[in-house]
């Protein structure tokens, strides 16, 4: 497994230099090896694969190193969802170990019945363990199962093997010219896509030294960057507008920043435009799936063109089709198809939703709306799933939707997106009410809190005498984002 050895090699290359800080504590290569080793030698179960909830900290690339160097899968877990959620993504994974901490498990509300836990703080790292290994452990194994939200609103097993991953963290070294004289600031969560490879595993295999702070607080973050000097800063668009609000933020904050990228959904003008003339720096995008390990495109420093999130990274193909799948000029609107070394094996335990994301010629179906310029550049225009993007995170529709319609006195809700200056996107809820029913929309958002996790929970929830139908019977989300649009939500 080239990926292991790689972090391996980079970390006893780096035996007594600090590779990593986080809130707790500064991690030289010979701990995170040592550490590993130890978590390793604690990993007793025989099944296949292993969950890790823990905060955004060295800690994570120590858990994912024991658990591959066992030839076994890691699977993040989304401390963000709700308990049944996070249930579900156990119980569907097949697991039975978590490697965790207390004030995780605390957080989460505990782990189901028969889940073992192996907490790090309870462990004892001294010493040198005996070092297990698995001859599992190749390129085609499965190395992560990390879960995004599917169309029928339960979270889906993405698989990606070793190989993927591996490619993808080259992919990126190359188009970037990442080097271990980087400094990345993560401020991620290990368990999205992003942050797993673009803030663990890049600097992990390069030898970069990476910054974390398991909770963002722009307050925090501009007390890194003077303290730091990060040159990589990796973020999703509403953190990068929480940190240009904050008004101590200087433009010499940003002095030793060679590379801002951000990720996760549209980078809204206004936080561009601001960075720029306030701060002094250009925020880059780059574009990417789960499905993709994630970074498709990159738009590098010297070709930045705003609006566009860049070329694909070496090695990965990308066309535009129609709906018949034809190929598209540069300059035409369709869905963005995508092949390469870093695309997915699949989804975990889904034949069929398996081979329907893929096309004929092999190419992964995004689902994204785009078109490419003369030169390859990517803009993205929509997506054609309706899948929404909130902070970062995949929210579907249909999951609110059944959350508020098993409310007593909900007939049938329908939920779109509404643009959002902080978060990106957030959810508007439409109602029909059961008749002599009172409308308490303070109740029902309390009511989804109960259910759902609160980036979730509609922003606004209106109440409409009848929701727009087709003559199926089908709620028709389009005409509720042209209510959207047309400002009769505000």
């Amino acid at each position: 497994m080239q990926l292991l050895k790689s972090i391996y090699k980079t970390w006893r290359r780096n035996a007594f230099r600090t590779l990593i800080v986080d809130d707790y504590r500064s991690w030289r290569g010979i701990d995170l090896q040592v550490a590993s080793w130890h978590v390793a030698k604690n990993i007793s179960t025989n099944k296949p694969h292993v969950a890790v909830l823990l905060p955004t900290s060295g800690m994570f690339p120590v858990a994912a190193t024991a658990i591959w160097s066992l030839g076994k899968t890691v699977v993040p877990l989304n401390y963000l969802l709700t308990k049944d959620e996070i249930d579900f993504i156990i119980a569907d994974s097949g697991v039975d170990t978590v490697i965790t901490v207390d004030a995780m498990v605390e957080m989460i509300g505990g782990l189901p019945d028969g889940i073992e836990a192996i907490k790090l703080e309870e462990m004892s790292f001294k010493g040198f363990p005996p070092i297990r290994r698995s001859k599992k452990s190749n390129d085609e194994m499965l190395a992560a199962l990390l879960y995004t939200s599917g169309t029928t609103g339960k979270p889906k097993g993405v698989m990606l093997s070793a190989g993927n991953l591996y490619a993808n963290v080259e992919q990126c070294k190359q188009w970037v010219s990442f080097t271990n004289k980087d400094v990345f600031l993560g401020l991620l969560p290990q368990f999205h896509s992003f942050g797993f490879t673009a803030t663990t595993l890049i600097p992990s295999v390069i030898g970069a030294k990476a910054v974390y702070t398991a909770r963002f607080n722009p307050r925090k973050v501009l007390d890194l960057l003077r303290e730091q000097k990060p040159t990589v800063m990796l973020a999703i668009p509403s953190m990068f507008n929480a940190i240009l609000n904050s008004k101590s933020a200087k433009p010499e904050d940003c002095n030793s920043i060679r590379i801002a990228l951000s990720g996760g959904e549209a980078l809204p003008d206004a936080v561009y435009n601001g960075f720029k003339e306030r701060l002094g720096l250009t925020i880059l995008e780059g574009y990417g799936l789960t499905e993709t390990s994630p970074v498709a495109n990159l738009c590098r420093p010297e070709e930045q063109r705003r609006g566009s999130v860049g070329m694909p990274v070496v090695d990965v193909h990308e066309r535009i089709v129609d709906e018949n799948e034809h190929d598209l000029p540069a300059g035409e609107e369709g869905e963005i198809r995508i092949t390469g070394p870093n695309i997915m094996q699949g989804y975990y335990n889904l034949e069929e939703e398996t081979k329907a994301a893929f096309d004929s010629q092999g190419y992964f179906k995004t689902g994204d709306m785009g078109q490419l310029d003369e030169d390859g550049f990517l803009y993205i225009t929509g997506r054609i799933k309706e899948m929404l993007i909130i902070a970062g995170e995949n929210v579907f529709p249909r999951e609110i939707e059944e959350v508020l319609t098993n409310h007593p006195d909900v007939i049938a809700a329908g939920v779109v997106g509404r643009s959002d200056a902080s978060r990106g996107e957030v959810a508007v809820a439409f109602i029909e009410l059961r008749e002599d029913a009172e409308f308490d929309e303070q109740a029902l958002r309390v009511w989804c809190r109960k259910s759902i996790a609160p980036f979730k929970v509609p922003k606004k929830i209106t109440v409409l005498e009848e929701l727009p139908r087709n003559p199926t019977g089908k709620i028709m989300r389009r005409e509720l984002v042209k209510m959207v649009s047309k400002e009769v939500v505000k």
